[in-house]
């Protein structure tokens, strides 16, 4: 396995089924208001003693369902800032109000991805399933702003607010965002009840989305779209800050019951194991689509794809299409180019690169890793110094 299958950089936690709205593209089909958590407090702090020991390095995001409907969310991340791990919040933000945000500063999460599907409230209301959403959202976002709370937009990309990317993430620089994340989305959970973009709708928003990152406003982002890396080019402001599927390659989800599975949108089976009987370390190890993910042996035109290792598809969509792990993602368009031909080398790394690549913090390492490596391949440097990086920084700054 890669250490970066070893230890996870990046962790998703569905530490609530509970919801406050009724989105009807949920992964999760999360259950509005009913019922308990499945983790208890207790439970929940020996889940963090696992994490800190395996992944002592990593960005853990408490989400849901909506995590501030958990009565003891701020303990838990109070907790987890005290192990060591950088802690952030995924949430609709209808219930941040001037004390909750208060509370989201004082308990060490260091900041929060709040989803905002539209700058227009109707739509945005019709899609999360519950009246005046945006509005409450909206309100959140000030608070947060008003605490010093960094934060993200997060926007699920559908056939209805497509042609608004723009629109939104200048909405996104207006409400002081650090940035706009584009989700886009794989039916599962209630989304498989859903109509799917096409996959030249998907095209033409990621061609977007490289021009609006490009220009130099907000930072703008894909997610779930590995694909964008075949549009960026190595220079582009998106090189270093966006990967390919990292699914199962120091990425991870916990479902709210404790099971882990690679990615949020890849189902908990009979076969997933529990942080509750094992550590992060033994499912890695002994989970199978763990053990396919750390070297995948893709199949069709992923395989046959130049961009197989930068890109790789969404490996769960390609599991919720065909229901093989290692199969091709069928929203790409792509037709492959002959593989045989392509450089193979990797440059090497200086030992001051080196030195100035570990003071990146470690949940990013390895994403401004890759993106070092594909500019100075792209370049036809064979080293990679402190310079290459400084050069690349600054086309990414600017």
């Amino acid at each position: 396995m890669t250490e970066a299958s070893v230890r996870p950089f990046l962790i998703s936690w569905n530490i609530t089924k509970r919801c406050n709205l009724k989105c009807a593209h949920c992964y999760l089909d999360a259950v509005e208001l009913a019922g308990k958590d499945d983790i208890s407090t207790a439970e929940a702090l020996v889940f963090l003693d696992k994490i800190a020991i395996d992944a002592p390095d990593a960005m853990l995001i408490l989400t849901g369902g909506e995590p501030l409907l958990r009565p003891d969310i701020y303990d838990v991340a109070s907790y987890a800032n005290s192990k060591g791990l950088t802690v952030v919040l995924g949430t609709n933000g209808t219930l941040i109000d001037r004390e909750a945000a208060r509370r989201i500063r004082e308990s060490g999460i260091k900041g929060a991805g709040v989803s905002v599907d539209s700058i227009e409230p109707s739509f945005h209301d019709s899609f999360r399933g519950v009246k005046d959403a945006w509005q409450k959202t909206v309100e959140g976002l000030q608070y947060l702003k008003d605490e010093r709370i960094d934060f993200q937009i997060h926007a699920t990309v559908t056939k209805e607010n497509r042609g608004r990317l723009r629109r939104l993430a200048s909405f996104a620089g207006e409400t002081g965002a650090r940035g706009v994340n584009f989700f886009f989305l794989v039916c599962t959970g209630r989304g498989e009840k859903m109509s799917d973009i096409t996959p030249a709708e998907y095209e033409e928003a990621l061609k977007e989305i490289v021009e609006l990152s490009n220009e130099g406003g907000v930072a703008a982002r894909a997610r779930c779209a590995p694909h964008i890396l075949r549009l960026t080019g190595p220079s582009s402001a998106l090189s270093t800050g966006t990967s390919g599927c990292i699914a199962g390659k120091g990425y991870l989800r916990i479902s709210p019951d404790g099971l882990v599975t690679p990615c949020p949108y890849m189902p908990v089976t009979r076969q997933s194991m529990s942080l509750r009987d094992f550590t992060i370390a033994e499912i890695i190890a002994g989970d199978a689509s763990f053990r396919l993910l750390s070297a995948p042996s893709l199949k069709g035109r992923c395989r046959d794809c130049e961009f197989a290792e930068t890109c790789g598809g969404c490996r769960a969509r390609a599991l919720s299409d065909s229901g093989d792990i290692m199969g091709e993602d069928g929203w790409c368009s792509y037709e492959p180019k002959p593989r045989a031909d392509l450089d193979k080398s990797e440059p090497v790394w200086t030992g001051e690169a080196i030195e100035r690549l570990a003071k990146v913090p470690a949940f990013l390492r390895p994403m401004v890793k890759k993106g070092v490596e594909r500019y100075a391949k792209a370049k036809g440097l064979s080293e990679i110094t402190p310079d290459v990086m400084a050069e690349l920084k600054s086309r990414y700054r600017g």
